[in-house]
């Protein structure tokens, strides 16, 4: 390979001789000279220099200057000086401005092995200097921070990846400039935790938080490893930083949803049990009722059992709506009477200093949805506004038909502090809050959205900072079908009815009331029991009525066991809770309708004739 010489020197024969130095020492090189600065400049532009050999006297430009050019164009390329005579003092000076060696005229022979040297430790360096670019730049698109900082003497921040802008907010400058600005970004409860890792000979993995510029949180998880000094002590800290914020996030939401399905399975096992207790209660209730005859002095303390019962039962389901376990039950209603039940239960619930107001509009087509959830919604909202004014203010309701849609639609308005228009666009997203740690789920207004969608409808928030929010509710008028009541009261042909519960007051009290319809009635206290009736006592019935959950067996289980034999028994369940397939896998056989717990009388009897043929 043939090396490029450029020579600047005023003497051609110098030059001549300096080539041929170095072909004999065995270098093939083809020589330029040069020896005004002018040519110098252009010699590095338009030729490939691989050594610059200057003479140190010369009549157009200095060596100091030659040497300036040279590093401005390749802080690499190799300068060596060659000089009949020069001062030892400015040798020196050369050599500290840059100059690799320094060859006398008069000892050429030294001249081959310099350049061979200095052309060698150029590619060294050229090398050393590609792989520090290739490892600035994966460093600077890295999306974790790497940083280095020094400890002693004095603190400081030697490096840090362009990451840390997005982290905390904070370009990589402001770091240099202030080495104390890492840690004031530390929480004050992680700070020391910081400052004792760095200083600590195996620094090792820490979860810390930062305080972005914006003034949100992030999470950082800090892998990192202490260098330490000739004394052994560690005198800088590097490592990077890792960004934990969103898998934070996540698993937070992760041990939210296991903290919703024990919550859930819990309120599943308290309905069950809950709902027994209420439909013995109903049950009796509403046979007190029938009993004492309208003009007893006691009837209208046995129906207020009966509402009483009701109220219960429909706390229950509250309960399970807010489990997201209660299926939905959807029925035309009234949003004028909703509002108007509302009004009257919020007047009680957000306080003297809230202005509760509404304003119906007339003719209003009635819409389909469960009752219980769309309350649910309104509560949920009423409470987001009663947090959004707690100096007091005015909540008004409102529905109305919407002219270009057709939809029925009920809005809720409050006069509160409103929202910014980056906190309204997340109000929808599960988890989100702004109610700060314990004092709010983020699930209201998630719950509500899923809610009204799956009742066809949408639900949007409108929102200023200031002036208070609106959130409007739209849903679709229902189709009326005429249909025949499903109450059907007439005098029962009567029939074998075989009644299978593990409650005892519930399976009492469905005994009497279908005995005092007429029907004859064998009841069992569990599966196991009405097996043996079956086929111990050969049993027969035309009809069983049966709870989902008990123990050893299921009802559905149950029911699917009879009807080995008999494939067409007609089947009636009962349960106080059901959220989709029933215990052991068995799910509910479509011509067997399900009669939930507490229930009327009335609702019983006509289940019993709608499965009876």
């Amino acid at each position: 390979m043939t090396t490029s010489v450029l020579v600047v020197d005023d003497n051609d024969d110098d030059a001549v001789l300096i080539g041929h130095s170095l072909t004999r020492a065995g270098l093939r090189v083809r020589v330029t000279r040069e020896e005004t600065a002018e040519g110098v400049t252009r010699a590095l532009a338009e030729d490939h220099v691989d050594v610059v050999i200057c003479d140190y006297n010369l009549p157009s430009v200095r060596a100091e200057d030659v040497l300036a050019q040279v590093r401005e164009h390749d802080s690499d390329l190799p300068f060596v000086l060659v000089s009949g005579q020069v001062g030892e003092e400015v040798a020196v000076d050369l050599m500290r401005a840059g100059a690799r060696d320094f060859v006398l005229k008069d000892r050429l022979a030294r001249l081959a092995p310099a350049v061979q040297r200095e052309l060698h430790e150029a590619a060294e360096r050229r090398a050393h200097r590609r792989s520090e670019q290739a490892l600035r730049l994966l460093a600077e698109h890295a999306h974790d921070v790497i940083f280095r900082f020094r400890l002693r003497p004095e603190p400081a921040m030697e490096y840090v990846s362009s990451a840390v802008e997005a982290i905390t907010g904070h370009a990589p400058e402001e770091f240099y400039a202030d080495p104390a600005l890492i840690f004031r970004l530390v929480e004050p409860e992680d700070r020391p935790l910081l400052e004792r890792s760095w200083q600590s000979e195996q620094p090792g993995t820490l979860t810390i938080r930062w305080r972005h510029r914006s003034g949100g949180p992030a999470w950082v998880e800090q892998r990192a490893n202490a260098v330490a000094g000739p004394d052994g002590r560690p005198v800088a800290v590097e490592g990077i930083l890792r960004d934990i914020t969103e898998r934070v996030r996540m698993e937070e939401q992760l041990r939210q949803a296991e903290r919703l399905d024990s919550l859930g399975r819990l309120a599943g096992g308290i309905a069950h049990d809950f709902n027994n207790i209420l439909a013995v209660i109903s049950g009796y209730a509403v046979m007190l009722t029938e009993e004492l005859g309208s003009d007893h002095v006691l009837h209208a303390d046995a129906r207020a059992i009966e509402q009483a019962a009701a109220r219960g039962s429909g706390l229950t389901r509250q309960l399970l709506i807010f489990s997201g376990l209660e299926p939905s039950r959807p029925e035309p209603l009234d949003l004028n009477a909703v509002a108007t039940d509302m009004q009257r239960l919020l007047s009680r619930t957000l306080g003297d200093d809230i202005e509760l107001t509404t304003m119906l509009s007339l003719d209003l087509p009635p819409v389909r949805m469960d009752r219980n959830k769309l309350e649910q919604v309104v509560m949920n909202a009423a409470m987001n506004a009663r947090a959004a004014m707690p100096d007091g203010g005015r909540l008004t309701l409102t529905t109305e038909v919407e002219r270009t849609t057709g939809q029925v639609g009920l809005s809720m308005t409050d006069t509160g502090c409103g929202m910014e228009a980056s906190v309204a666009a997340r109000a929808f997203e599960p988890f989100f809050t702004t109610k700060g740690r314990g004092r709010g789920t983020g699930l209201g207004l998630a719950t509500a959205y899923g809610v009204v969608t799956d009742a066809g409808g949408t639900i949007s928030l409108d929102s200023t900072v200031g002036a208070g929010t609106t959130l409007r509710i739209s849903l679709p008028p229902a189709e009326l079908v005429a249909r025949p009541s499903t109450l059907v009261r007439r005098r029962s042909h009567g029939g074998k009815v075989l009644v299978v519960e593990d409650e005892d007051g519930v399976r009492d009290i469905v005994g009497r009331i279908l005995r005092r319809a007429g029907y004859e009635v064998v009841t069992a206290a569990d599966p196991a029991e009405a097996l043996r009736l079956c086929r111990e006592e050969n049993l027969t019935m035309d009809v069983l009525v049966t709870d989902i959950i008990m123990p050893g067996m299921s009802g559905t289980q149950l029911a699917a066991e009879l009807r080995r034999s008999r494939p067409d028994l007609p089947v009636l369940f009962m349960s106080g809770y059901t959220s989709g397939p029933a215990p052991g896998g068995q799910e509910l056989p479509a011509d067997a309708p399900l009669l939930h717990k507490p229930f009327q009388t009335d609702h019983l009897l006509s289940a019993m004739h709608r499965v009876l043929p």
